[in-house]
């Protein structure tokens, strides 16, 4: 049995910790053992389906009570999950099954679980000839026992946030989940016997599936687990949930932590309890230090430690962690000329009294990365670059990828010495800290200098009016003599002229106090307008054709 498989079989067997669903209306907590024996009926449902050792298997559901013992019971018959694309009510559903039958293909699936609120896919995908298995029929199989699995097997096939018209999955092994699961529960120092998780992260993104499911089942944490839904239509019940809970540990990306920051500041007085928590992470997408000021601010009336507030690294292709600092230290900016950092790719650090006439760039550190991943910054011809050397980040170790599932079949992800090019920009500094700067093919050159569109993005969002999280840098003229670049923000006042032209005005102001160069264009549009991956993050690329 793989290390992975084992040891969730054995924390079925000793643990009463378990996982808390139907917050707010109707909760219900089951212990990872009531897991375990619901996942042992479904996998008796999963033989009658033919699903077996090396299949791979679709999985279409929102619910995180039927998600966790659907994808423990696809273990246990030895196969990969595909958390599949959801589909919205702005969904055109023709084209959904056709990219979803797509993905199915490519990973050659040999069925879709299909669980609420999705059942009306069941005919869409009936009629393109995909075995369709229901998870409320699912427990009504026979209990069975699971299969051997070994370290190599396929545990999860992660989409990737490009484009769904030309899917791939990061093909990730149950010796990656093992490794990953060590590496971050080390790191943080997870107490099992103290700790509590609350998460609304989507588990069809590596955060929420990996972070807040398959680990607290391996290792047996308390989960209490809501939906994105819940929390985009009242955030603060997040901060209910871990007043109620006690919650010591949670995650969002940087858009929520804006969005909770201004729901507290509105609250009253004693309306929360946050005092349990110690680690925020903040990742998924770039931190924002003021973002996290502000909310340390705000949470401090409510009994938040704001050293709880962490920026954290991680992607698919190691499985989840990179980096993660270590607990009680919060936020660590690293201070640097930022017209060096631009100009020749140098973070040199602005101290108090050093060069009061440069222009300082607050940088977000990442913490150091986790045990068992080695790191390095390379050039343009992958040679290693030394400490404080802007180039692009690599990474080598066993929780990371062989490489993905594609259309045109795998893809390798490893150069011949194991090291995987992240496509993200940064450095190390002196101490061994992360730090982010951008994604290399989102790097806008003008006249000679690197302009990191986080950092235009981090200015426009400032601007009163515009949707936290809504703000994107967009590259135009790429790889021109004269390239520029445009900034696109959403904004609820977007059909009031006035305050367009207000925000568009101000948009510019912030933009050139921050790199110095103004956009060409600044675009209002409504919300819901910026495309978005299936996991919520910003997609420049897509995003120019509404400033072409």
């Amino acid at each position: 049995m793989s290390r992975f498989t084992d040891e969730m079989y054995a924390t079925a067997r000793s643990t009463t910790r378990g996982l808390v669903t139907g917050e707010p209306g109707a909760p219900v907590r089951r212990s990872w053992g009531e897991i375990h024996t619901l996942a042992r009926r479904m996998a008796g449902g999963l033989v009658e389906a033919g699903i077996g050792h090396g299949d791979a298997v679709g999985v279409l559901a929102g619910m995180p009570a039927d998600i966790a013992p659907a994808c423990q019971a696809i273990w246990m018959r030895g196969g990969s999950i595909t958390m599949l694309h959801q589909p919205t009510p702005r969904t055109d559903l023709v084209v959904w099954a056709r990219d979803t039958e797509t993905v199915l293909r490519m990973i050659d699936a040999r069925a879709v679980v299909l669980g609420a609120p999705f059942e009306a896919a069941e005919p869409l995908l009936r009629e393109r000839g995909i075995t369709v298995v229901r998870i409320d029929l699912l427990g009504d199989g026979p209990e069975i026992d699971p299969v051997p699995t070994v370290e190599s097997d396929i545990a999860l096939q992660q989409l990737t946030s490009g484009s769904t018209g030309s899917p791939k999955a990061v093909r990730i092994t149950h010796e990656n989940f093992w490794v990953n699961a060590y590496a971050m529960f080390d790191r943080v120092k997870f107490q099992l016997d103290q700790d509590v998780m609350i998460s609304w992260l989507p588990l069809f993104h590596d955060m929420g599936m990996v972070g807040f499911l398959s680990v607290p089942m391996q290792l047996g944490a308390e989960v209490v687990c809501v939906t994105p839904i819940d929390f985009l239509t009242r955030p603060l019940l997040w901060a209910e949930l871990i007043g109620k809970y006690r919650g010591t540990v949670t995650a969002a990306p940087n858009f929520a932590y804006s969005l909770l920051a201004r729901r507290l500041e509105q609250a009253p007085d004693g309306a929360f309890d946050l005092s349990s928590v110690r680690y925020m992470w903040n990742g998924a997408e770039p931190v924002d230090p003021d973002t996290m000021d502000r909310l340390g601010a705000a949470g401090r009336r409510f009994g938040l430690d704001a050293a709880a507030l962490t920026p954290v690294y991680g992607m698919a292709e190691t499985t989840l962690a990179v980096s993660i600092p270590d607990p009680g230290l919060g936020q660590v900016i690293d201070a640097v000329d930022a017209e060096l950092l631009e100009a020749i790719g140098k973070a040199v650090p602005v101290t108090d009294d050093h060069n009061h006439h440069a222009t300082v760039r607050r940088l977000p550190t990442l913490g150091h990365l986790v045990d068992n991943l080695e790191g390095r910054v390379v050039d343009a011809e992958r040679q290693p670059l030394p400490i404080r050397s802007v180039g692009v980040i690599e990474l080598r170790g066993p929780a990371v990828t062989a490489g993905y599932v594609t259309v045109d079949g795998f893809d390798n992800a490893l150069d011949a010495d194991g090291w995987l090019d992240t496509g993200d920009i940064g450095y190390f500094t002196e101490a061994g800290l992360v730090v982010v700067c951008g994604r290399k093919k989102d790097v806008i050159i003008m006249g000679g200098r690197n302009i990191y569109p986080t950092d235009v993005e981090r200015a426009a969002v400032r601007v009163a009016g515009v949707r936290p999280g809504n703000a994107v840098a967009v590259r135009l003229d790429a790889g021109q003599k004269r390239e520029s670049f445009a900034v696109v923000v959403e904004s609820n006042e977007h059909r009031d002229p006035d305050a367009v032209k207000r925000i568009e005005r101000e948009i510019v102001h912030q933009v050139f106090a921050e790199v110095g160069v103004r956009p060409r264009t600044v675009a209002v549009l409504g919300p819901g307008a910026l495309p978005k991956t299936s996991s919520g993050k910003l997609r420049r690329a897509a995003t120019a054709v509404h400033v072409a």
